[in-house]
């Protein structure tokens, strides 16, 4: 049997060219594949134990006719990742997807499936506005019920990795990275190269770069998104991921909590995001200056960045603060 390839190619040099991201999207389609076939997703089934009473029917039918059980999923289900895309972010973007892009993307899974499901979708590409608000209502109510419960913990897990590679790519280079992803990727030629089952091509990327997405819930193998207008993007399993990954949020913060106090942990664990000291102090309850002293400790450790943004000064975790706050999980 002939293995397929696809080459993202770069520059041996071209660390700019490469950067990371979120998708909750990404999240969102492997976590209904897990809920269709849970038997293949086995790193997930504490997390099934927990959500699948809260799967609402009728949106979940909605987003397992799009999605399906695996291979191909519609692009307009994950707007391009950034670093600090949200599920809001996510959501608005699909509710903005491209009408003639979906038709076509709808098109190819009408292709791909048959039966019921084909009908449903068949209908869906003749209608696709109205078909947009009902796939993009029942993203919501389903990330709602099931995804919106963990994201604490996933977005940590996400971030981790991310501060990892990032490191392993300054310290050693584009092709140690690389080669690190996973068993399936591999750096030669001055490509990044990943093996998949049906698909070959060759990406240049020297232009428009290449946006690497780690991910928990997806956790049996890599894909990619390789059509125009979409970025060059690789999607791969998060290091560290097992079936242990599921605990409440609680219990990590209250175990980073014992090695430097309840206050700071707190701070720490909601600065995935970049925040100013006034907008630090109001969401821990702190005054002012009190918050200040904290992230002024914080920083000190190394455990938050702060910079400056014209007349604001930002505080967001970094590496070193990603790697405690996942290890407290």
């Amino acid at each position: 049997m002939d293995r397929k390839y696809v080459d993202f190619r770069l520059s041996p040099g071209d660390i700019q060219a490469v950067r990371f991201g979120v998708s909750p999207g990404h999240e969102l389609i492997h976590a209904v594949r897990a809920i269709m076939l849970p038997e293949r997703h086995p790193l997930q089934w504490g997390w099934l134990r927990q959500m699948r009473d809260r799967v609402p029917r009728e949106p979940f039918a909605v987003l397992a006719h799009v999605i399906g059980v695996d291979g191909y999923t519609p692009d307009f289900l994950t707007a391009t990742p950034h670093w600090d895309r949200t599920p809001a972010d996510e959501l608005d973007a699909l509710r903005r997807a491209a009408l003639p892009g979906m038709r076509v993307d709808l098109g190819k899974m009408v292709l791909r499936s048959s039966g019921a499901r084909q009908d449903a979708l068949r209908r869906m590409g003749e209608r696709p506005a109205k078909a947009r608000a009902l796939i993009a209502d029942a993203w919501a109510e389903v990330w709602d019920a099931v995804m919106a419960p963990v994201w604490p913990q996933l977005e940590r897990l996400l971030r981790a990795d991310i501060a990892v590679r990032a490191r392993t790519m300054a310290a050693d280079g584009l092709a140690a990275m690389a080669a690190g992803i996973h068993p399936s990727v591999s750096w030669g030629d001055d490509s990044v190269r990943v093996e998949l089952r049906r698909h070959s091509e060759e990406v240049d990327c020297r232009g428009s770069g290449l946006v690497l997405v780690p991910s928990v819930m997806g956790t049996s193998g890599c894909m990619v998104l390789t059509e125009p207008p979409a970025q060059p993007t690789l999607f791969y399993p998060a290091h560290g991921v097992t079936a242990g990954w599921m605990r409440d949020a609680d219990a990590a913060q209250d175990a980073v909590s014992g090695l430097i106090g309840p206050a700071r942990a707190g701070i720490l664990f909601s600065a995935h995001v970049a925040r100013t000291t006034s907008q630090v102090a109001a969401d821990a309850g702190l005054a002012i200056s009190t918050a200040s002293h904290h992230l002024t400790v914080l920083r000190d450790a190394g455990l938050i960045a702060s910079t400056r943004d014209g007349a604001r000064v930002l505080h967001v975790r970094t590496p070193l603060g990603e790697a405690l706050v996942t290890t407290g999980q």
